[in-house]
């Protein structure tokens, strides 16, 4: 039998059907979205099927004959991926496709070494990174759009297992002259009438407003952002303090100005980051390996907190 189509189409006309847009869809499979315009156009003109309807202001649509059409492929590629996992299996190689999702507020300091590292260690793995916020990454999980996934402890659902990693307490942002640089801590009533910059994202915020609610105070925001870079620059420029749980190795913004990083002192929840994935799935010998890499990479950098505070030349004090 001659396969009319191949399983890059599939994976192609599966992502457009998902995100509703080819340009999303080229960005999740790392292809241009020329790429992905083709695929579906020889697959509908192959089976003479209408799959998606096209809406220049809405993207793309499925028709009904797509839905069936892509519900189809998705599970012609999962059984694809059974064979491949079971290959990995049998032969005790770490290999084929991994898809991690990572937290946007941490997977600049901790996904480019740890990802280095373990493609050193596996060359074989075809590595897929995605950025994305909490909700994102819990969708993207039910979805099978990720293996699995660096996050938060934040409203983990019951359907997710939660491998923890790291226990990461708060810690304040400041620029170098703020009212309360140089403190050894600060608490929230020490910073509540100070304005603050908050990193605004899903989950995150309600954990940051509960730092204060907590003793039954209420932050003084003055703006929002959901970029740790941008949180930094403004903080840097004098326009507040911010609050987070990953401390860069850098004490500076990206433009050059100084930050100071200061624990917060009370009863205070931590962050746990660790490895979300979906419960009841079982894990393949490449995921496996991931997690166990994971487990002693970041656990060992936890193990080295980073400084509190940096002098004026980026030395630790």
């Amino acid at each position: 039998m001659v396969l009319r189509f191949t399983f890059r189409q599939l994976e192609y006309l599966v992502a457009v059907g998902e995100y509703g847009s080819v340009t999303e869809a080229a960005e999740r499979v790392n292809v241009s979205a020329p790429s992905v315009s083709a695929a579906i156009s020889q697959l509908e003109r192959e089976f003479g099927i209408t799959l998606f309807v096209r809406r220049h202001a809405q993207g793309l649509s499925l028709t009904q004959a797509g839905s069936r059409f892509v519900e189809q492929a998705r599970q012609i590629l999962a059984d694809a991926a059974k064979l491949n996992v079971l290959s990995n299996e049998l032969t005790g190689q770490v290999r084929g496709p991994l898809h991690v999702a990572c937290l946007v507020t941490f997977i600049q300091t901790i996904m480019p070494s740890v990802r280095r590292s373990f493609a050193d260690a596996y060359p074989d793995v075809d590595f897929f990174q995605y950025e994305r916020d909490h909700a994102a990454i819990l969708e993207g999980l039910r979805m099978a759009r990720f293996d699995i996934a660096l996050s938060y402890d934040l409203d983990v659902p019951p359907d997710m297992d939660f491998h923890e990693l790291a226990v990461l307490p708060p810690y304040v942002v400041l620029h170098a002259d703020h009212p309360l640089a140089g403190r050894d801590d600060v608490t929230a009533h020490d910073l509540v009438r100070h304005p603050m910059i908050l990193l605004d994202l899903p989950h995150s915020t309600d954990y940051f407003l509960s730092l204060f609610q907590e003793v039954g105070l209420t932050p003084h925001i003055v703006e929002r952002t959901r970029d740790m870079s941008v949180m930094r620059a403004m903080v840097a420029h004098r326009f507040g303090y911010s609050i987070a749980n990953i401390r860069p190795v850098s004490g500076y913004a990206l433009d050059g100005s100084r930050l100071l990083f200061t624990p917060m002192r009370g009863n205070l929840r931590p962050m746990r980051m660790g490895i979300l994935s979906v419960r009841g799935v079982s894990p393949s010998l490449t995921v496996r390996r991931f997690v166990e890499f994971c487990t002693e990479k970041i656990r060992g950098m936890s193990d080295t907190p980073l400084p509190n505070v940096l002098d004026g030349e980026g030395t630790r004090k």
